[in-house]
């Protein structure tokens, strides 16, 4: 009657043009005027701290619709 619903897994990150992402990466944000980030986890997900400003923004925020990508780009 009563069933655990199952815990979806986090989709794969990865940048807008597929190049995995993974904590301790810097992205160039697309989205939200953030600038350079760095990926850091919080808690059990991950969020983008402006290098900038100190803002964090949820990973989930930063999804493209069109892609299921991240609105960001992978800074080597």
């Amino acid at each position: 009657m009563f069933s655990k619903k199952k815990k979806e897994a986090m989709p794969v990150m990865a940048d807008l043009d597929g190049k995995p992402l993974k904590e301790g990466d810097v992205v160039e944000s697309l989205r939200y005027d953030l600038g350079k980030c760095r990926i850091i986890k919080t808690g059990e997900m991950y969020a983008y701290e402006s290098l900038e400003s100190g803002e964090k923004v949820s990973w989930a925020r930063m999804i493209d619709a069109a892609s299921k990508n991240q609105k960001v780009r992978k800074l080597t």
